[in-house]
């Protein structure tokens, strides 16, 4: 069988094998052999893009599978699968990014064995392993469809609800955890992005990037696999980004307020641009173009407003990883060229598992799956079986 090269296929070897040279560069010649991070500066981009961002990207996942099951939003069905795998990707993905980042990563496994409660990172980390667990089992029953397993998927879905409730708030903390690393950080951090909101703040940005993520993977599925797009529920989901966007950024408005930084935002400096630029993206442009309903009824309009909110979260937490440090050691950090090889090489990763996943697996409705088959299949609304319940098998 011919393999046809693309140019997109190309530019995959290209990136995988660059990055394949750079982690053999990390992990025979050390961290100071393939980045620009110091001890004055030891979280780079690794931390900042893969990890922070990672996580966050992640989060439709949890968003997704919580208004199906939680509160019976059965319009948003269709979109569910996909976002579960994306989530799924998305944290195997970061752990993957994090073996990069740590200076011992064959020492991981020592938080299950020496554990500290205390600690904001041994909280993440646990949420982190366990949540991927809790992942992987909501993936599983596409697998066992694909071969035809119907036992193995009746004990899935005995357990899905507590899978469900499991996945809530093991999200619900590592994604606000996230913003809790920092807090210990008052006199590094620059003001514009030091907060003690910070862990509510990275809690809500994960909503909205969970609903405009899901709107990005679901657009940019119907073009590369020639599904129909379901246009009733990318509206929906540009219905509740705005709200989301809105929410977010009346919380970083009343932060400011109250700690008297307003007056500081509009002064013209070096993080501030930076600011603008975050505040621009993730909030003034999307909700200015969410608030006409031509755009929201419109899959251009929508996958825009994504993309560009999408682009602005990820300027936010660059900001918070990165920016906001640079005042205090005194020096810019850009990363190596290889540091860059690494990320590409992790993104590319994802979307060749994500493509090679929907291509034999059926993640969308359209590939395979009957109502009647996907009644069958699919547990029934948590808000039925787990919390009233009186709902029958």
């Amino acid at each position: 069988m011919k393999i046809k090269l693309t140019f997109w296929k190309v530019v995959f070897l290209v990136i995988m094998v660059l990055g394949v040279y750079s982690a053999f560069v990390r992990y025979f010649d050390g961290l100071g052999a393939v980045s620009n991070m110091t001890d004055q500066f030891p979280w780079g981009l690794w931390i900042g893009f893969d990890c922070l961002c990672g996580v966050m990207l992640a989060a439709g996942g949890f968003c997704i599978v919580g208004a199906v099951y939680l509160f019976n939003v059965k319009r948003l069905h269709s979109v569910m699968r996909p976002a579960v795998l994306t989530a799924f990707l998305g944290y195997i993905l970061f752990i993957v990014g994090l073996l990069f980042d740590l200076g011992r990563p064959w020492y991981i496994w020592h938080q299950l064995i020496y554990m500290n409660p205390h600690s904001v990172m041994f909280e993440v980390g646990m949420c982190v392993m366990t949540y991927t667990t809790v992942l992987f089992f909501e993936f599983l029953p596409s697998v066992f469809e694909r071969f035809n397993l119907n036992t193995p998927i009746k004990w899935i879905k005995k357990i899905y609800p507590v899978l469900i409730v499991l996945g809530i708030l093991l999200s619900t903390l590592h994604q606000s955890s996230l913003g809790s690393l920092y807090l210990i950080m008052p006199s590094k951090l620059h003001p514009f992005w030091y907060t003690p909101a910070l862990p509510f703040l990275f809690f809500g940005s994960a909503i909205a990037v969970g609903l405009a993520m899901t709107i990005f993977e679901s657009t940019q599925s119907a073009k590369a696999f020639g599904r129909h797009l379901e246009l009733p529920v990318l509206v929906e989901l540009g219905g509740a980004l705005l709200v989301a966007l809105w929410v977010n950024a009346l919380l970083r408005f009343e932060d400011y307020f109250h700690r008297g930084m307003l007056g500081q935002v509009v002064k013209p400096s070096y993080e501030a641009y930076f600011l603008w630029l975050e505040l621009m993206l993730a909030f003034v442009i999307p909700i200015t173009m969410l608030s006409f309903k031509k755009v929201r009824l419109s899959p251009d309009g929508l996958y825009l407003a994504s993309v560009i909110s999408l682009l602005g979260f990820i300027t936010n937490r660059l900001n918070v990883s990165l920016i906001g440090f640079e005042t205090y050691v005194g020096h810019h950090y850009m990363p190596k060229w290889t540091e860059f090889s690494v990320t590409l090489m992790i993104i590319a990763m994802g979307f060749g598992l994500f493509g090679v996943a929907v291509k034999y697996l059926p993640i969308f409705p359209e590939e395979g799956r009957s109502e009647k088959q996907r009644l069958r299949t699919e547990p029934r609304p948590v808000v039925a079986t787990a919390v009233l319940g009186h709902a029958g098998d």
